[in-house]
């Protein structure tokens, strides 16, 4: 019998927005270093399925995750993604204080006549892993856009440091010069979105890859215990060094 902790539901937004000249900047934030879980770590903003988003889901014709995704990416950035009609600033800001007050969701969508906008987030990924961490959550992960003339995220100050703007590729060197660190499943999610000019390119990588569980094994490779995923399924890296894997 396994002495894993049981995996909690949870999904993840990795929302984009279009740059001119290049390729598109992702919503990142740095988590604080009091979180129980990837305490300091640039992560995609998301967490737990509760059962409000259960509830909100079955009301709105949705599913749960998608609900969740928005949800936190309104909880922890302030901005409003996935919603019908776009929000204006002073109703995202709204959504989110009465998120803060612990209303249901789907009052607060109600009350300011906004709707799930089921498309607008495309399904990426879904992550399980099986380290042993205190936390441990099987995660599906969603693109999508940015609400046109979003302001600029402000950051849940109880669970980030910051948040920012920038593309894949840049986060990325800010991994490999030490400048900040991600967790295993968050820096193979980069280097996949890595590859795209656009949005576009990103949400037709996601269709043409069902989204399966992935989950990470250590086997031997080149004399070394490596940290592994599957082929095939649409990431360009799908190894690491379990040295280099525990470190970043």
């Amino acid at each position: 019998m396994s002495d894993l902790p049981e995996a909690i539901p949870a999904a993840t937004l990795v929302l984009m927005r279009e740059r001119a000249g290049g390729p598109p900047e992702l919503l990142v934030t740095e988590r604080t270093g009091q979180m129980a879980f990837a305490a300091g770590a640039l992560v995609f903003p998301g967490g737990r399925i509760d059962s409000d988003d259960h509830r909100t889901a079955e009301l709105f014709g949705t599913d749960a995750a998608r609900v969740a995704a928005i949800r936190e990416t309104i909880e922890e950035t302030g901005l409003a993604p996935g919603l019908a009609p776009a929000p204006a600033a002073d109703a995202a800001a709204a959504l989110r204080d009465g998120l803060a007050d612990e209303e249901p969701f789907a009052s607060l969508l109600a009350a300011h006549g906004l709707r799930i906008d089921d498309g607008a987030l495309a399904a990426f990924a879904r992550w399980c892993p099986n380290f042993r961490e205190t936390r441990r959550f099987d995660t599906l992960f969603f693109l999508a856009e940015a609400p046109a003339h979003a302001p600029e995220p402000e950051v849940s100050a109880h669970e980030a440091v910051r948040a920012f703007w920038a593309t894949a590729q840049d986060i990325l060197a800010e991994l490999e010069a030490g400048r900040a660190h991600a967790i295993f499943p968050t820096r193979r999610n980069l280097e996949r979105l890595a590859r795209f000019g656009s949005i576009a390119e990103a949400r037709a990588d996601a269709a043409a890859h069902p989204v399966m569980k992935i989950t990470p094994w250590v086997e031997e490779r080149g004399g070394s215990p490596h940290v592994c995923i599957p082929e095939g399924i649409g990431y360009p890296v799908t190894s690491e060094p379990l040295e280099t894997a525990r470190r970043r």
